[in-house]
């Protein structure tokens, strides 16, 4: 997902329904027809800035936000990323991880 169209429009999209706002909502609020802001949220337009403004507005996100893009890094590279941090922590950081990290799937199951 390298693409910074498709990132962003992943990363609307994420951010309003994690606010439970529709798509036809959220058209409607920033003054767009539904179907622009779905080729956004797809990656397949890209909006003009006064839309982005606008986005970041009715969504009462920060600019940083929405191009927070870290979660959305491929597999393999997530994992390599991890296995890096974990090799710099100290015995007492990797007793605590192993604690949180067994919470995690206690609380997942």
């Amino acid at each position: 997902m390298a693409d910074l169209k498709k990132k962003l429009g992943t990363r609307i999209k994420e951010i309003r329904k994690s606010k439970k706002i529709t798509q036809e909502k959220l058209a409607e609020l920033i003054n767009i027809e539904t179907p622009n802001l779905s080729n956004i949220e797809r990656g397949k337009k890209f909006m003009t800035a006064d839309t982005l403004e606008k986005i970041i507005s009715v969504l009462n996100v920060k600019e940083s936000d929405l191009f927070d893009f870290k979660h959305l890094q491929p597999y393999e590279e997530l994992k390599n990323e991890i296995k890096s941090e974990i090799d710099n922590l100290s015995y007492k950081e990797l007793q605590y991880l192993q604690r949180n990290i067994q919470n995690l799937k206690q609380l997942m199951n």
